[in-house]
């Protein structure tokens, strides 16, 4: 990306960031995935995929609609989230089981919460931009991964933590 030169080149350079995140995350929440031993995790884990390329195409769209090239940019930041996912659980964690599941759900949390600050700064430059369509998009895409981040905090402290302390 070139220097930007208003708010709108700050907002499509986001919106490609995103999409590159969200590549990103999918690919490794696939192999990530296969790892899962509680049913609960690997179905939200496999929910998260499809959710992921909904927001993907969402992205897509409104490159588009801001007569942008339909680009993605390489996001640094789920680079590194990413290398740490595949450390963590993919090359130094425990093969199976809960205290696998455990590692999983901080991991996934991460690139989630990264996430929620991706796609609600973005819809914050379209709000301030008065793009209202995009705004509702982008907000509603916060609020779908802020759900997934929620319901794996609520499987952490009632299932899975408890598992892993037992085991």
């Amino acid at each position: 990306m070139s220097a930007p030169e208003d708010l709108k080149d700050i907002y499509t350079d986001e919106l490609k960031d995103l999409w590159s995140a969200n590549d990103q995350m999918k690919k490794v929440l696939k192999k990530i995935t296969a790892k899962a031993s509680d049913d609960a995790l690997k179905s939200m884990l496999t929910d998260s995929q499809a959710g992921i390329e909904k927001h993907t195409d969402v992205l897509k769209e409104l490159i588009a609609a801001n007569d942008e090239k339909v680009s993605k940019e390489h996001c640094k930041g789920m680079e590194g989230l990413v290398a740490e996912a595949t450390k963590h659980v993919l090359k130094e964690g425990p093969d199976k089981g809960p205290l696998l599941d455990v590692m999983i759900i901080a991991q996934y949390q991460r690139m989630t919460h990264y996430g929620i600050a991706g796609f609600g700064t973005a819809a914050a430059y379209a709000k301030a931009l008065g793009l209202k369509d995009d705004h509702k998009k982008l907000t509603a895409a916060t609020k779908d991964i802020y759900g997934g981040d929620e319901y794996m905090t609520k499987l952490a402290e009632t299932s899975v933590n408890l598992q892993a302390e037992d085991a």
